[in-house]
């Protein structure tokens, strides 16, 4: 009788405790520290991308509590406030870098040029080859930036920022991941070009992964991250304009 009556009790007290916002943001923590555990113990392998890693937990463990999306937000919109002011202090690192770019200013131009614009053109082209639906290929023009810029590009294009968001950090970690390979293959090895291929291409996540192999990469890979952002947010609205009929999207 004692056993069932703390049987209610501990399942009243879960109820209580899964809609708590508390849950929702000791399980974003908690995921992202064991997986960057994990990602350190494998020693920083490309494939244990500490955010991907986390990102699976969470998914898993909201499905298996049957947990709302929008339940799980009210805990996790405290780190998702963060997102605004880290791409604000996106100023310190450029402003720090700044003289590191003494030499290199033209082809880091070149770069953030191509990278920007075959990025969003050959995503939105390969999606229109394989029909994918309108709704859904207008987010990618803006997926190549940091997540909160790229959100705020896709209101001014009216377009889902969600998705945006979705497709911003699933470019981030595949880059992150990719990254490191495509660049050995190219045989790339000064740190302050794998940094800026890295920070123009996978933005956030990238960069973060920069950060922890060399400092002069996760330097270069601010800037590049930065300074693609900050040329996205007052080009790409008008760039829509002129690419969507050329593209069909």
């Amino acid at each position: 009788m004692n056993s069932m009556v703390n049987m209610v009790d501990l399942k009243e007290i879960w109820v209580y405790l899964s809609g708590s916002p508390l849950l929702s943001l000791t399980l974003t923590l908690t995921a992202y520290q064991l997986a960057l555990s994990f990602h350190q113990r494998m020693n920083k392998h490309p494939m244990t991308n500490p955010v991907a890693l986390a990102v699976l937990t969470v998914v898993a463990v909201i499905s298996l509590m049957d947990m709302p999306y929008a339940t799980y937000f009210e805990g996790a919109q405290f780190v998702h406030f963060l997102l605004g002011t880290a791409t604000v202090a996106l100023a310190v690192p450029i402003y720090k870098g700044w003289s590191l770019m003494k030499g290199h200013v033209w082809s880091m131009g070149f770069a953030l040029v191509l990278g920007g614009l075959s990025a969003m053109v050959f995503a939105v082209l390969l999606s229109r080859l394989l029909n994918v639906p309108t709704e859904l290929i207008t987010p990618l023009y803006a997926k190549s930036v940091t997540a909160p810029i790229g959100m705020g590009i896709a209101q001014t294009i009216h377009t889902s920022p969600t998705l945006t968001a979705i497709y911003a950090v699933f470019t981030g970690i595949a880059g992150s991941v990719v990254a490191p390979y495509v660049l050995n293959a190219l045989g790339i090895k000064a740190w302050w070009q794998r940094g800026f291929a890295i920070g123009v291409s996978a933005h956030g996540i990238g960069t973060s992964r920069a950060f922890s192999v060399h400092p002069q990469a996760g330097a270069f890979s601010s800037m590049g991250m930065g300074i693609n952002g900050i040329l996205g947010a007052l080009i790409i609205p008008s760039l829509v304009q002129w690419l969507s009929p050329l593209l069909g999207a």
